[in-house]
């Protein structure tokens, strides 16, 4: 496994910025899966980007013999704490940074990302909402979607008022990332208004992969945007099992995930 950190100028945050990127490019031939006919080694390299959460940083949390079994790159950008939106201010453009600048110079500089049908995306948390409204938001770039206990709070923010906030953050911040909150839910930074559109103009929706812990404390939230998916009609997968908002539950259903996009 190659571990490559790439450092370019990104014109969405008007800075140099640096993403990390793992390549199966030396399989052992002592595991199982290189042993006789490998039909993923056949194929070519599919890519999986792969989002943080809140407070994150771009580290894989992929065990690395499935991307050697399945043949796959991860590409781990930096999101910051921006919520993978395109924020209000210059500078903080994570949504297009995702959705664009990273996998065209992916495609450009490795050959990788090439179509929607061998480039997918997975997140947790703050990522797993970032999966889904990138996914959403350029169902061209991505064709599966992995959202692991989404932080699919646009609701809640929708409902802030200046001088409000919550445990984790204070109203600015969450303005900064989502802009004026009683216009939220009408925005693009509301993956409902993003379904919407794609079903109206008949466009393709990204293949969906849902799940969240019983425990966690964003369980109704994951519950609610599933029942918004089925009240459209969207197909999607969705689990809940027994688990919080930790590793040990993310490192369950990241080799579920996986495996539901590559094999």
């Amino acid at each position: 496994m190659a571990k490559l950190t790439v450092k370019y100028f990104s014109e969405c945050l008007v800075r140099p910025v640096t993403f990390e990127m793992y390549l199966p490019n030396d399989v052992r031939t002592n595991v199982p899966w290189a042993q006789g006919d490998d039909p993923y080694r056949k194929r070519p390299i599919k890519t999986l980007f792969l989002l943080h959460g809140y407070t994150g940083s771009a580290d894989n949390y992929v065990p690395e013999y499935l991307s050697e079994q399945y043949n796959f790159a991860v590409i781990a950008p930096n999101g910051e704490n921006g919520f993978w939106l395109d924020g209000i201010s210059t500078g903080h453009k994570f949504c297009t940074l995702l959705g664009e600048e990273i996998p065209g110079y992916v495609r450009k500089t490795f050959g990788l990302a090439k179509s929607a049908e061998d480039t997918y995306i997975l997140g947790l948390s703050m990522g797993g909402f970032g999966a889904l409204h990138t996914g959403l938001a350029y169902p061209g770039q991505f064709g599966k979607i992995g959202a692991m206990s989404s932080a699919l709070i646009v609701h809640e923010v929708a409902g802030m008022k200046d001088g409000q906030g919550n445990a984790v953050a204070n109203y600015e911040y969450y303005r900064e990332c989502f802009g004026q909150p009683d216009q939220v839910l009408k925005s693009d930074n509301n993956p409902e208004t993003l379904v919407d559109r794609l079903l109206s103009e008949k466009k393709k929706i990204p293949e969906i992969y849902m799940c969240c812990g019983t425990e966690d404390f964003l369980l109704e939230n994951n519950r609610e945007f599933h029942r918004f998916l089925v009240s459209r009609g969207v197909s999607h997968e969705y689990f809940e099992s027994k688990g919080t908002h930790d590793m040990q539950f993310w490192s369950e259903y990241t080799e579920k995930i996986v495996k539901w996009m590559f094999a």
